[in-house]
């Protein structure tokens, strides 16, 4: 009667040693809607768009072979005492069709903070050329918003990875 026993005890034991799948799907994701932000009428803000170019794939060793990437867009006010305003994120694809928009009303940036975006390594639809648009404005004596973009992959014991840094086209 003994023997029985043995197949249960080592499938119970088996559930047990079993650990929960991670979840590698971003756990700060952040809420747009409660950044959302009003500047005020009276205040004379200065607007602007930047450019940052975006990598969700690169190739290597042929134009056949591409690694996909994690890419982490960080927008950033670099003022230490005035708020930032971003009006409008648009993520393009390699041949320049927007794929999403992440917002399309104004959120703040408080002095020195930084908001990511986070665009997973399996999230492939940007391809080699992908891009962020970004439309903000600020106080006039203000520097503008800072947007740099880090990409990543790792596989075994090799990583990869690069930055990116925006570039004022308005």
């Amino acid at each position: 009667m003994k023997n029985h026993y043995i197949p249960l005890l080592l499938l119970g034991m088996f559930f047990l040693a079993c650990e929960p799948k991670e979840d590698f799907s971003s756990t700060d994701k952040v809420n747009w809607d409660k950044r959302i932000a009003t500047p005020n009428a009276n205040d004379s803000l200065v607007s602007g768009s930047t450019y940052l170019s975006i990598y969700s794939q690169i190739y290597s060793f042929t134009e056949h072979r591409k690694h996909d990437l994690t890419a982490t867009i960080s927008m950033r006010n670099i003022s230490r005492s005035d708020t930032v305003y971003i009006s409008k994120a648009v993520y393009y694809n390699t041949h320049g069709k927007p794929i999403r928009t992440y917002f399309d009303q104004t959120i703040y940036l408080a002095p020195m903070e930084t908001v990511e975006i986070v665009i997973d390594e399996i999230d492939k639809v940007g391809g080699t050329g992908a891009n962020f648009i970004f439309d903000w404005k600020t106080k006039p004596a203000i520097h503008p918003p800072y947007f740099e973009g880090v990409m990543i992959s790792t596989s075994g014991q090799q990583g990869l990875s690069f930055t990116t840094q925006g570039i004022r086209i308005e």
